[in-house]
């Protein structure tokens, strides 16, 4: 293994070339503007501090030159459970805001870190944007495929360095693994698989009660239409599998390894998506599917399905998350974490990469503290050095657009046609219904 300096400096110029939409078209890091000076300490705000965004405080308060100086949540606790282990960390203190738009407004604020619940992604990154801040968002990028649409023009609008959490575009085995399959180790790939398993228990039917006294619901429900009444099924983590608030296991993890599988396969947006599925262990409040399969065709040589088992957590090739490349000469198997392997086609193993970095499976906040620390650093030597991002929002938004295509396939029953230049359905007025949403009044998405 080489370091995460060494490896970044070799790496990140390669990665992005291989990125099929690793930059936007007429935009690159020379035109980000407001370049932090390389003495000055990075300054971040971190949004959704619950569990993955409390993981992405630590994690950047780790990294030299950066300072976590606030911490926003509407929910208290959460909030003030974050402040003190930054404080631990690095020894500073962060101050507490609940409400997303007053901290906007601090001027001494570089950038934010985004892990809200997924209806919050893309209108809280826009107005990060507007407000003049970078942006680290976590994945999906939104909430319906306009909200992406909004994103990578925003971007280009605002000239801010906004990068996405599919940190597997740093990991060094991954990126070794994918250049692997450029480079032709497997001959031509015409299909790729991703998956992911788990046992996840019924959420139940939920209960109306008092909202809690630490939860601001109206704030949290933000650009969603409102939901009067509070059950107890709902914050936190459940709300992953409600339409007003979630994307599903595809948007949750399924965008992962679509986003590999993409990358590798040197696809983006395909010309035919369909979903078969539903909810079929439990009867309860979930209204995602618990088992589904999508497809996505690329014109008439590639293919990429998923397969997503929230119930039955059933290993495939020996991982319970991953993605597999199929080519005319063998395979490659990228598991969970930072490791791979090839076979021939006689499925003999000729290769095997292993890591001492490892990724830990099912664990919903932080599974892979070490390796996202290459991603994190990315981030930041872009905002000071305009090092190229490995994973920018024009790459989170093809990709997850790719599987919010899939849930819409999914709820309207109905194989897509899409145009492969811009992913937008073909044909199919009930689906193109589901392109965008209806927002609370006050909070549309507006460039």
């Amino acid at each position: 293994m080489t370091t995460r300096r060494e490896f970044i400096k070799k790496a990140a110029i390669g990665t992005t070339l291989v990125s099929i939409g690793g930059a936007l078209p007429g935009f690159s890091a020379k035109s980000y503007k407001n370049i932090i000076g390389a003495n000055d300490k990075i300054r971040v705000g971190a949004i959704g501090v619950n569990a993955r965004g409390n993981a992405l405080a630590e994690g950047f308060a780790k990294e030299n030159g950066c300072e976590v100086t606030y911490v926003c949540d509407v929910d208290k606790r959460a909030m003030e459970k974050c402040i003190v282990n930054v404080q631990k960390i690095a020894g500073n203190t962060p101050k507490g805001e609940k409400d997303i738009r007053r901290l906007l407004e601090i001027k001494d604020l570089d950038a934010v870190l985004i892990a809200t619940p997924e209806h919050w992604h893309a209108p809280g990154a826009l107005m990060a944007m507007k407000a003049g801040k970078h942006v680290y968002l976590e994945k999906p990028t939104g909430h319906n495929p306009a909200e992406n649409e909004i994103l990578i023009q925003a971007v280009k609008k605002y000239s801010k360095v906004a990068a996405t959490g599919m940190q597997r575009r740093s990991w060094p085995n991954v990126v070794n693994a994918i250049k692997e399959v450029h480079d032709g180790a497997i001959g031509n790939v015409y299909f790729g698989k991703a998956w992911y398993t788990n046992n996840r228990a019924s959420i139940g039917t939920g209960k109306i009660v008092s909202v809690p006294e630490w939860l601001d619901w109206e704030l949290w429900q933000g650009p969603a239409p409102r939901v009067k009444n509070y059950k107890d099924n709902i914050v936190h983590y459940n709300w992953h599998w409600f339409y007003d608030w979630g994307t599903g296991e595809s948007g949750n993890n399924a965008v992962h390894f679509i986003d590999v599988l993409r990358w590798g396969m040197e696809v983006t947006y395909p010309t035919e998506v369909s979903s078969t599925g539903g909810r079929f262990c439990y009867k309860d409040d979930w209204q995602f599917p618990d088992t589904q399969v999508i497809n996505f065709k690329f014109g008439s040589d590639k293919m990429i399905s998923w397969e997503g088992r929230s119930c039955n957590g059933k290993s495939i090739e020996n991982t319970t998350a991953g993605a597999a490349f199929y080519g005319e000469k063998g395979t490659i198997v990228i598991a969970g974490g930072n490791d791979y392997k090839i076979y021939d086609l006689k499925s003999q193993l000729v290769k095997e990469v292993t890591s001492d970095l490892k990724f830990i499976q099912g664990d919903i906040r932080n599974p892979s503290e070490k390796l996202d620390a290459f991603h994190f650093s990315n981030f930041l030597d872009a905002i000071r050095k305009s090092t190229p991002l490995n994973a920018d929002i024009h790459v989170g938004a093809i990709s997850t657009t790719l599987a919010l295509l899939g849930n819409i396939s999914q709820r309207t029953k109905s194989t897509l046609q899409t145009n492969p230049v811009n992913g937008y359905i073909l044909k199919n007025k009930a689906a193109s219904k589901f392109w965008s949403r209806e927002y609370e009044k006050g909070w549309e998405m507006r460039l």
